[in-house]
């Protein structure tokens, strides 16, 4: 029978679907596995469906003669070593377009939690500081008719800016090339980088990491911010020089700061953690449940598909073919 190894629990019943016909293993538990268990657990297998928090490499692969498919859970695959999956005839795939509305329901979610401090009220009514309604009580910033500004317009970048139309927002991008179909379906208008930092009042960070994006923001960036700015990560946390972040904060360079991810997560910058203007959320861009269900389907159907020697779909390394 052949082996499929799961990293991670997953929501949803496409997994007790995989067991009626192979033999699966599953990493259980509320932390992901460590990688003497990583590597324990997929060996031999013929499938793996990770995380993006798992390293596939030569290591892992060369354990698994006879492994078929990498199935990656996210749309980000900078785990897998895709170039020699490719060399042994591995198939890689993501689960693309399903998580790009959720992830950028969460942009917006941050940005308002920062700009309106909904997490300050929160507590300030929870620990009994609610006496009465005071004109200067926790003020913040408005968010209609401001300029947006998304450095990497990609879907998730794209969907962002498509809900700014609702509050009147003046959109701005930046990315490696122009985006037409962005614009047409955003408004918005392409600058360069120091332009997007200059005039924009928040920035949503949707660009994929690479060379060009990784550490991009630091201080040197945040101080060509307005002061009242707020920028917001919901992509991959390397984007952000974390230690410069938590000093252009304290010293209020920019206004505040909404992130998802991290740049050596799950660890968090401990300065940061101990500012009273970030919202730290724990890499849950995609944490909706009907979201996260299609995308172990995704994951699954991918896997299903490779054993019954199959193409499947969204295949990241195509040349495998």
């Amino acid at each position: 029978m052949q082996k499929i190894y799961i990293s991670s629990e997953l929501p949803g019943n496409s997994v007790d679907r995989l067991r009626t016909k192979y033999d699966v293993l599953v990493h259980s538990g509320d932390r992901h596995p460590s990688r003497s268990e990583f590597l324990f657990g997929a060996r031999g297998s013929h499938a793996l469906i990770t995380m993006v928090s798992d390293s596939v490499d030569e290591q892992v692969i060369d354990s698994c003669p006879e492994l078929k498919i990498v199935s990656n859970c996210g749309v980000g695959f900078e785990n897998i070593d895709i170039p020699y999956a490719t060399e042994k005839g591995v198939f890689v795939t993501n689960t693309p377009d399903v998580l790009t509305e959720t992830t950028a329901d969460l942009a917006w979610a941050l940005m308002f939690s920062v700009a309106r401090k909904v997490i300050d009220g929160d507590f300030h009514v929870r620990e009994g500081r609610f006496t009465c309604w005071h004109p200067s009580l926790l003020l913040g910033m408005d968010i209609h008719k401001k300029t947006l500004g998304i450095y990497g317009m990609g879907r998730i970048g794209t969907a962002v800016g498509k809900r700014a139309r609702g509050f009147n927002m003046r959109v701005l991008y930046h990315n490696r090339n122009r985006n037409h179909e962005g614009e047409r379906d955003t408004g918005a208008t392409f600058v360069d980088f120091p332009t997007l930092l200059e005039k924009s009042d928040y920035i949503v960070i949707a660009a994929p990491l690479n060379e060009e994006s990784d550490g991009r923001f630091g201080l040197d960036e945040f101080k060509q911010m307005k002061p009242t700015s707020i920028i917001v990560n919901i992509a991959r946390g390397q984007i952000i020089k974390e230690d410069e972040l938590a000093a252009a904060l304290d010293m209020e360079n920019i206004w505040g700061a909404g992130l998802d991810v991290y740049e050596n997560e799950p660890l968090v910058d401990k300065k940061l953690k101990e500012l009273n203007n970030v919202v730290l959320l724990p890499h849950i861009g995609s944490a909706s449940y009907e979201t996260r269900v299609r995308m172990v389907d995704l994951a699954v159907e991918s896997v299903e598909s490779a054993l019954n020697g199959g193409v499947p779909t969204h295949l990241v390394n195509t040349e495998v073919k």
